[in-house]
């Protein structure tokens, strides 16, 4: 059974109505015994997400975790047991010493963006497996540092970048990259319109200093998406942005927010595929869109929750292809367990690529190298923003002494 795929036994696993059965009189709802064990650093919405994920998807475990934050702690504990109502999780004290448990294989990393730098270094020092949440630095310098420490790291080094297993995108990607449906990509479009920021620890998201500004913190996960469906490297970036509603008057400790809460963004790559980004975050939804136009076709995805009281799908995916290709209308979705556990399930299934990784599998989870280059976008965005100008991508790394 330890083959069985994971989410379909997940539901039986938990389901209180078979809580009356002993372990030896379970078959098809017997928890595996985890292969691996991950501890977490950072415990907050995201840091609790990895948890469950992990607990679901089976194959490993959370054994402990490190946070500063009381709160944090508690909430992960609480987390935790909604799954595996026996676990306790081990509570550290420093980050030294969640690193260096030698009961542990992996470790996860949540903490606010800005501390990536410097907590990357503990991590990677300890050898261990690594998944490291997005972005993977607040500055392209930073992320460059990050880069080549992952290119040099034994273990694996996975980031965060869990949009790619959207439902919705994941079918998208496999039609564009893998069955090439709608031919050689021309041009990419997409969009996100959705409400501001939540409320963080310290509230750091509010903050260009510690969040890399939203095109940095938020859209790193779009321009990842971009990059891959364009298949090469930016050259020039062009963006537009303000903040023009949210949080005009949020101030903490004398400072008041500097994010901005909208921007538009043009990318052209070095192989001629253009695109554009289109961000709102005072938007009463959550709303995605994709659009990719090739020689053959057109494919559209959008996801959508705008609290009406209707049932609108929330993801879908459209297909238009030329002549004597099929098209076709399809709603892209994992199990219900999944699709609940975050993020439309990509959090769930960039576990199983984690997990996938560890065990010498072929994986489709973001590189450091490829959370460099989300980046890179990002920050050019922000830079053109800044200067009214758009952005030459080689002259602009080069002007930071990145040669690449």
């Amino acid at each position: 059974m330890t083959e069985q795929r994971r989410f379909n036994r997940a539901g039986l696993i938990l389901n209180p109505v078979f809580q009356y059965l002993e372990e030896e009189d379970r078959y098809l709802s017997r928890r595996n015994r985890p292969k691996y064990r991950f501890n977490l650093i950072g415990a907050g919405i995201i840091g609790q997400e990895h948890i469950r994920v992990t607990l679901l998807e089976g194959r490993a475990t959370i054994h402990g975790v490190y946070d500063p934050n009381p709160r944090s702690i508690i909430a992960a504990q609480r987390e935790a047991q909604k799954y595996d109502p026996d676990l306790n999780l081990v509570i550290y004290d420093s980050l030294d010493a969640v690193c260096n448990d030698p009961a542990v294989d992996g470790l996860i990393v949540c903490t606010p963006n800005s501390t990536h730098i410097d907590v990357i270094h503990t991590v990677a020092a300890a050898g261990k497996h690594i998944l490291l949440e997005k972005p993977i630095a607040t500055t392209v310098q930073d992320a460059f540092t990050i880069m080549q420490l992952a290119m040099q790291h034994r273990a694996v080094f996975q980031v965060g970048l869990q949009y790619r297993f959207k439902p919705q995108y994941s079918e998208a990607l496999y039609e564009i990259l893998e069955r090439k449906t709608i031919g050689q990509v021309k041009t990419i479009g997409m969009a996100e319109h959705r409400m501001p920021f939540l409320d963080k620890v310290g509230q750091w998201n509010k903050f260009a200093d510690y969040s890399g500004d939203t095109l940095v913190e938020k859209c790193c996960h779009y321009f990842d998406l971009i990059n891959r469906i364009a298949q090469n490297r930016p050259k020039t970036v062009y963006a537009v942005g303000s903040a023009a509603v949210n949080f005009a008057d949020f101030e903490r400790e004398g400072r008041r927010s500097d994010i901005l809460d909208n921007g538009m963004v043009i990318i052209t790559y070095e192989n001629g595929v253009t695109a554009n980004f289109n961000l709102c975050m005072f938007a009463p939804m959550f709303y995605e869109e994709l659009v990719v136009c090739g020689d053959l076709g057109r494919i559209k995805t959008t996801e959508h929750e705008d609290f009406l009281p209707h049932n609108r799908p929330v993801t879908q995916m459209e297909i238009a292809t030329v002549d004597d290709r099929p098209s076709r209308m399809t709603q892209p979705m994992y199990p219900a367990l999944i699709q609940h556990s975050g993020h439309q399930g990509g959090t769930y299934v960039e576990h199983v690529e984690f997990v996938d990784q560890i065990a010498g599998k072929p994986s489709r989870a973001a590189s450091a190298e490829e959370g460099f280059w989300a980046i890179v976008v990002g920050a050019a965005a922000q830079a053109s923003i800044a200067t009214g100008a758009p952005i030459v991508i080689n002259d602009y790394l080069e002007q930071m002494g990145l040669m690449l």
